[in-house]
C-alpha cells in the first residue's frame, strides 16, 4: 500500500512539473497534467492535494472542472488559439505529412471536446 502511495505523489509530482513546463512550451497540455496531479495527489496525499486545490494559479483550474459548471468563455478561446498556434508552429517546423495529420486530428479532436464543454456562468465571460 504504501508503494502505491509513493507511486502516486512522485506521478503527481511529475505531471505538476511537466504542466508547468507547458506553460512555456506550447505542445505540453498545463490543464490536463495539473488535473492529473490533483487526482494523484487525491490519492495519495492529503496535504499535497490541499496545497494544490488552493494554489493561487492552479486552483481554480481543478475547482472549474471538479465543479462540472464549465470552462469561462475566454479561457476557453484563448485556449483553443494557442493550441492551434502551438501545433501550426509545429507542422511547420516538422513538416512531414503524417505528423500535420496527426496534428490536424488531434486538434480537431480537443477542438470539439472544448466547444462541446459547458461555459462558466460568470459576468466576465
Amino acid at each position: 500500500m504504501q508503494g502505491k502511495r509513493i507511486f502516486y505523489i512522485v506521478l503527481g509530482w511529475l505531471s505538476l512539473v511537466t504542466g508547468v513546463i507547458g506553460i512555456f512550451l506550447p505542445l505540453l497540455p498545463t490543464t490536463p497534467l495539473v488535473l492529473l496531479s490533483a487526482w494523484c495527489f487525491s490519492r495519495s496525499s492529503t496535504r499535497f492535494h490541499n496545497w494544490l486545490i488552493n494554489h493561487k494559479y492552479f486552483g481554480p483550474i481543478i475547482l472549474d472542472w471538479q465543479s462540472g459548471d464549465g470552462i469561462p468563455k475566454k479561457v476557453r478561446n484563448r485556449a483553443l488559439i494557442v493550441m492551434w498556434l502551438g501545433m501550426s508552429i509545429s507542422m511547420f517546423i516538422v513538416w512531414r505529412f503524417w505528423a500535420t495529420i496527426g496534428l490536424v486530428t488531434i486538434g480537431v479532436c480537443v477542438s470539439i471536446y472544448m466547444l462541446r464543454m459547458p461555459l462558466k456562468k460568470d459576468s466576465e465571460s
